[in-house]
This record gives structure tokens, sequence and C-alpha cells, in this order.
């Protein structure tokens, strides 16, 4: 029986909407609940794990799977459906064992202890990101992948012809103005941080080690006009419990909190780090340049953890809306709470004002029953403080939810914001399409998959 049907698995990462699927479709001119906007014309894509073999089902972690890319093609008012696997050397090697080869990451420490030393698979399962006019699917442990559109086929891994030289973030930032990506990677060995830009054609013109004390989990990253910044935070890479056995990353004040922020083309020379508040982010909405202080908007929460820890309330490791604001000339800090009603994550904004200042940010809400699990969206409006909820209603699961401009768009929210919904009593899944200008009113059209969309990480969307 394959993890997909048994019912007894207790995983939570592998039961309910978490358990994968096997089948890989095209299904088109699907059904429609409403009607597809004829303003709507492009790709609305979501990735996540989805794991072929699972070596151990109890510490099965949800980082672990392999990654699924799904796809709905809008165009001329019809629908679309695509899924595949991204197509990694380390799933080939294992489908042709018939069996798994990668071990878990929680099965890492085990089997260091034990005097062996376990490869990783470059799943591409987290995040994706389009520049150069190519789509890559992307896993903060490796090499983005190139994936063709519309089939979603995977192209291979890609190095920019040679000029990346460390592994690639799950969230670089495209400048879409300049036509520049910044990324970085992180890693437990040294160099701890190394910092790119990519060019406009696609090559890697600028890298430079960043110096950071320890090896720590930096998931992302802002830009503006003229800065990156980095968040030196202290989920921290702790090669003692792995040995003993335990996760390699864990939770350690003692780092201290602080944000770095670089110029664009800048080093170690001419970083400024700023303390802050003890906090944790995974997730960055936008920054920007306002006088003489540097914007810096993302859902902030109290700790930081990959999973739940003993004795410790999980809404403490839940994002909530947060601003700093950080002076460029008298070294100041200032931090606030955007959000103190919900507890949210996977924020989003316009993606065409990345590092320019934008009025509306998009986030998951998360269920409150302590599980990360999302059912609304949520529309902040940075001018006027109002904050508005799109409710899916009982026994519906969201996700991250993307922001798709209207062909022709004029103001900021003139578009659609699409996400999957899954129905815990049908089993069904759905692509909604909500009018962002009317956002809490019902979807202008819910579009019925043909079959189950897991929960995954990250969405996107690529214009026509």
């Amino acid at each position: 029986m394959s993890i997909a049907e048994d019912t007894t698995v207790t995983n939570r990462y592998l039961s309910g909407n978490f358990r994968p699927t096997y089948d890989e479709i095209t299904a088109e001119n699907l059904e429609v609940i409403g009607e597809i906007p004829a303003d709507l014309q492009g790709h609305f894509l979501r990735i996540g794990p989805n794991p072929y073999y699972v070596p151990d089902i109890e510490k099965y972690h949800i980082f672990d799977g392999d990654g699924m890319i799904h796809g709905v093609q809008f165009e001329n008012g019809t629908a679309t459906y695509r899924n595949k696997f991204i197509a990694s050397e380390g799933l080939r090697e294992e489908r042709e064992a018939g069996h798994w080869i990668y071990p878990g990451m929680n099965m890492y420490g085990e089997l260091i202890a034990k005097g062996k030393m376990p490869n990783g698979k470059n799943t591409g399962n987290t995040a994706m990101v389009y520049h150069n006019d190519q789509l890559f699917a992307l896993m903060e442990g490796g090499t983005p992948y190139r994936l063709s559109l519309p089939d979603l086929t995977t192209e291979g891994e890609h190095d920019f012809d040679g000029t990346l030289t460390h592994n690639f973030t799950a969230h670089p930032k495209v400048d879409v103005k300049t036509g520049e990506m910044m990324t970085f990677g992180y890693s437990p060995m040294p160099p701890f941080l190394t910092y790119s830009v990519v060019s406009p054609a696609g090559k890697a013109v600028h890298s430079k080690e960043i110096t950071i004390p320890k090896g720590v989990m930096m998931h992302d990253c802002g830009i503006t006009e003229n800065y990156t910044i980095f968040p030196d935070l202290p989920l921290v890479f702790d090669f003692d419990k792995l040995m003993s056995g335990e996760s390699m990353v864990g939770w350690d004040p003692d780092n201290g909190f602080r944000i770095g922020i670089v110029p664009r083309l800048g080093d170690d020379s001419s970083i400024r780090w700023f303390e802050i508040e003890e906090s944790f982010l995974f997730h960055v909405s936008n920054a920007w340049e306002e006088g003489d202080e540097v914007v810096f908007q993302a859902c902030r929460s109290n700790r930081g953890g990959i999973e739940a820890t003993e004795g410790v309330d999980m809404t403490e490791q839940f994002g909530q809306l947060h601003e700093w604001r950080f002076n460029m000339k008298t070294g100041e800090v200032a931090s606030k709470k955007l959000d103190s009603e919900h507890y949210s994550d996977f924020c989003r904004i316009n993606d065409n004002l990345a590092g320019r200042k934008n009025r509306y940010i998009y986030s998951a809400r998360f269920k409150p029953d302590g599980v990360a699990v999302f059912d609304g969206e949520l529309k902040y409006d940075n001018e006027t403080g109002e904050l508005q909820v799109h409710e899916f209603g009982p026994g519906k699961e969201s996700g991250e939810a993307i922001f798709a401009p209207k062909v022709d768009a004029i103001d900021e929210d003139d578009g659609y914001v699409i996400c999957f919904v899954y129905d815990t009593e049908s089993g069904a899944s759905e692509c909604h399409v909500i009018d962002a200008k009317k956002f809490t009113d019902e979807p202008v059209a819910r579009i019925r998959i043909p079959h189950r969309v897991p929960h995954g990480f990250h969405a996107s969307w690529v214009g026509r």
C-alpha cells in the first residue's frame, strides 16, 4: 500500500492533504464555478514536497519530499492544469533502484553518529523564480532547476553559465526595473554566507562572501533600489546535536538578532548591521528606501524552528506582519507590528514592486489549531492600516496566494489573488481566483482540479 492510500499514517506531514500524489497529468478545459476573467492571462504555479519514497515514516520531515510543481494556465477564459515531479538526479536514481537511497534530514544525525556520511538530494521542492525569460525551481541546498513553460518539464540544473559558485537561496529577488536578480547561499560550513548579483543576461557578475559568526538558516532576503538585506538570526546549525542524533538546526538566542544592509554591489567592507529585538522571520514581503530609512517588512515570530519543539507553543513560531525601519544615517531602529490580530506567513506583494514602496501585502492566515495549515488570506494596506480577510469557509485549507496583475493593469491591486484550496470534507482541490479590489467577496472563479493538490510551499505567477 502506498503512503497516499494508507490511512493509518500518523506523521502529520504524510497524512491529510500532505499525503503525496504520484500521478502526473494534463487536464484541459477545466470546470469553472463563476467565470475566468478575460484579462487574466498566464501561469499560476505552486511547488512543494511530494515524496516518492519515504525512508522512515515517523522521521519524515516536510523538507525531505521530492519536488512537484502544479500549474494552472489561464488563456482566453479557459484553464489547463498540469503537474510534474522535479526530475532530479536523486529521484531518477531512486526510481531506477525501486527504493529510497537518500535519507531524510531527521536521519542524518543518527547515520553520522554511526560513522556514515549520507549524501543530500537536490529536490528543487521549495520555491520558483522567473528571470531572463526562464523559470527555475529552487531548493536552498542546491543548484536551480530550469523548467519549461507551459509543460513544466525539468530541463536540468542551471549554474548560470558556470558563474554560480554557491548554493542558491529559495528566495532570490528580481528587480523588474533593472533586470538584476539578487541571490545568496548559506551553509553550515564556512563560508557561511555568499552574496551574488545575477545580471539581466543570466550570469553572476558580483559574488562576495559576507562574514557572519556562525552558520544559520537564512531562508529569505530583501532588496531596495540600492541595497540587499540579510537577516542574521539564531536558527543555527549545531554539529554537537547532530552527532548525538538530534536535529542539526536549533534555536540559540545567544547568537544574537541583527539585520545586515549592504549596497547592491557591496561586500563585507560596506555592510551595516542593525541589532533588533528577539525575533525570527522566514519570509520577507518587501523593502524600500524612504529618506534616510530603509523600510523592511516581513512576517515576524518570537522564535524560529523547523519543527514543533516539546513544551513550546507553536504560535511562538508563527509569524505576524511586522515592519522595521533602519536609519542609515543615525543607526536608529524602529519596530512595530502591522497586524496583531492574526498569525500569518507566506507574505507576498505585487512582484513588479519588489524593492520599491508597495501599498498592499497579501499573507496566508494560519488556522488557530497550532498546525502549519492556512484557512484564509489577508490583505494589508500600508497607507491606511486597514486589514481585510478573505474567508474560505469551514473545512477549507489554503496555502500561499500570489498576486496576478490584470492585462494592462493600472493600479497596484488591479489584478487577482490566486491560490489552491482544499476541502477537507470532499477531499477535492480547487484553484480560487479572487478580485484583489473586492478582496472579501466570493471568488470570481473556482476552478475544479481533477485530482487532489497536496499542500506545498511557494507559489509564483508568470504572465503571458
